[in-house]
């Protein structure tokens, strides 16, 4: 069991550039599709991640230290610091616990796919580090290990769920078919977005705002381009941290050149997706009439939209400034500034696109995660150092991205509270949901 574990691991280690292109290779085959399309669909997969990486190096390298800078410029003195989620997964899969989260979550969505209880074949495992986060926390507060398997079981089928239900909004919004994001930091946004939406819809004045990068772009000309608005964000940013005149206008450069750069990465990994998506349509369609198939992707594929990329800019300044204003919270935002495109990107496709909706569910979504992330931070400390991480100095972190999502909040408050008993009704509460959705829900309420 323990060579398993290890092979898999160096195999996680591998990356997701690596890791995806040699999963989907293999699906592919086992669609039939033949070897060297199969090979050139998972190569181009693996190409589009490297793209998007650097892409998104770039603008954490660009970002980070702005953020920083304006930290100190806003004089934040809060205790615990945000430590994102590049080393929130190391933590994850650091504990033993965490190590089985890929077994636990690969099997769990094979037999919910053979019930047909979920849409969602996923295929990124990676993101498996979000039920190791949960499981390692409920596993360093009850000290129970099969509670802490139970609780990464509960965890995925929530985030199934969650996926099979924002899927529509996605495929449509961002011309992703077949597509789902089965991702523990973004699928949550999607319950969240949807009351938020309602209101907007039923407030006189709110309701009839509607700003899109089109809208944009059409009422203020070369300014709504996306590469002059990225220019200019970068040089609000700049100004912000209180840089030289020569980094403040190297920011906006950088900025603009995220938002332009992104969207054809993605372009690339759409490519090589494609032929996967539709041999997979086309398997389920021969060997199981009626049913539909959704290939689970990370939220990255939404990155690269307009919408996405140019709020999530926006909002990080204004995270820090929350973070500032906000009573009772104590996380100092910084790890995941950068991640912030992923915990909008299924709250902007429920919103249609729509940037002054997207800024408002944005808002409300990072104060809520500043109280849980705080909440949750003992717990975050407690794992890492079981974990044997370094926190660098720091007497307490978290994650913003995982750590301050509700689900989080609800799994580890509840789990804590009741433990069998609690996690238990959340699997049922989910389970129930789920024959719903898709035994007896005929057709989603999408429109």
């Amino acid at each position: 069991m323990s060579a398993l574990n290890d092979g898999l691991q160096w195999f996680v280690n591998l990356g997701a550039s690596v890791m995806l292109p040699v999963l989907l290779f293999i699906f592919a085959l086992i669609l039939r599709i033949k070897v060297g399309k199969a090979f050139k669909a998972g190569l181009t997969v693996g190409i589009g991640f490297i793209g998007l990486n650097l892409v998104l190096n770039l603008l954490t390298q660009s970002l980070g230290p702005a953020s920083h800078a304006m930290v100190k410029n806003f004089g934040l003195h809060l205790s615990t610091l945000d430590i994102g989620w590049p080393a929130g997964s190391a933590v994850a899969y650091g504990t033993v616990l965490g190590s089985l989260a890929i077994p636990v979550g690969v099997i769990t969505n094979v037999i919910l796919l053979l019930i047909g209880l979920t849409k969602t074949l996923d295929v990124d495992v990676w993101n498996y580090w979000h039920i190791a986060f949960t499981g390692s926390i409920i596993y360093a507060v009850t000290h129970n290990f099969a509670l802490g398997i139970f609780t990464m079981v509960v965890h995925i089928m929530i985030i199934y769920l969650l996926a099979d239900m924002s899927a529509p909004y996605i495929q449509k919004q961002y011309g992703l078919p077949g597509i789902s994001f089965p991702q523990g930091a973004s699928a949550p946004g999607f319950l969240l977005a949807l009351p938020l939406n309602w209101i907007m819809d039923r407030i006189p004045g709110i309701n009839k705002i509607k700003i899109t990068p089109a809208t944009v772009q059409k009422r203020m000309g070369i300014f709504g381009d996306a590469s002059v608005m990225g220019l200019i964000i970068g040089i609000v940013i700049g100004a912000l941290a209180k840089y030289s005149v020569a980094a403040t206008l190297q920011l906006g450069v950088k900025t603009a050149a995220v938002l332009i750069l992104m969207p054809r990465m993605v372009s690339l990994l759409m490519e090589g997706l494609t032929p996967i998506s539709e041999g997979a349509n086309e398997f389920v369609k021969k060997r199981f009439p009626g049913r539909n198939l959704y290939i689970g992707m990370d939220s990255a594929l939404a990155t690269g939209n307009e919408t996405v990329l140019s709020s999530a800019i926006i909002l990080v300044p204004i995270t820090l400034l929350i973070a500032v204003i906000l009573p009772g919270n104590s996380t100092l935002p910084f790890g995941d500034l950068a991640t912030i495109p992923y915990m909008i990107a299924i709250m902007a496709a429920v919103f249609g696109g729509d940037i002054f909706r997207t800024l408002v569910g944005g808002i409300v979504d990072i104060v809520i995660t500043l109280y849980i992330a705080s909440w949750v931070a003992p717990y975050v400390t407690e794992i890492a150092k079981a974990a044997k991480f370094s926190l660098q100095g720091a007497s307490s972190i978290t994650v913003m991205s995982d750590g301050g999502v509700w689900t989080t909040w609800v799994i580890v408050g509840i789990g804590k509270l009741m433990t069998w008993g609690g996690i238990g009704i959340i699997g049922i509460i989910t389970l129930g949901l789920m024959i719903w959705f898709n035994k007896f829900s005929k057709k989603t309420r999408y429109k």
